[in-house]
């Protein structure tokens, strides 16, 4: 039967402190997004729509509009409105409070998005097959985002 030898104490001593001090790391960045407040969506967005694909080529669409209603924590909903009707869609703002995604019901692709400052982001789409197409909008909020109603303290 092989014998097997444990490692040296010396030698095993640095890779114990490692790993400690990495799982300490971990547990503080963890406690960093936790303590970050969830970024407010809530407003008009506006920006230049540049999109590319097989069909159309490159393509500006001029400026985009999208209007985000309502926030219930992580969770967002809003419409934009485009030549061909209005599309209503419903989001999610990632655990790094840094990215997001939104989805419309009767849409054949998804929007991800990044938020680069307290009032701009940018809102990228991704549809895949014989339609497909990519774009991104860079987007800066028109309309500040408005308080949340006070509750009477009586």
């Amino acid at each position: 039967m092989p014998q097997f030898m444990s490692p040296s104490p010396a030698r095993g001593l640095p890779m114990v402190v490692l790993a400690v001090a990495a799982v300490a790391m971990l547990g503080m960045i963890d406690a960093t997004f936790a303590d970050d407040p969830i970024p407010n969506l809530v407003g008009t967005w506006a920006g230049e729509n540049k999109t590319i694909s097989d069909k159309k080529g490159y393509k500006d669409w001029g400026t985009k509009t999208v209007l985000i209603t309502e926030q219930q924590d992580r969770r967002f909903r809003g419409h934009f409105t485009y030549p061909a009707g209005t599309k209503n869609f419903f989001g999610i703002v990632h655990p790094d409070n840094k990215t997001f995604t939104w989805v419309a019901s009767d849409s054949k692709g998804y929007n991800f998005g990044h938020i680069l400052g307290p009032d701009r982001i940018a809102a990228c789409y991704v549809e895949p097959g014989e339609e497909g197409t990519a774009g991104c909008a860079d987007m800066t909020r028109q309309v500040a985002p408005q308080a949340a109603p006070q509750a009477d303290p009586k």
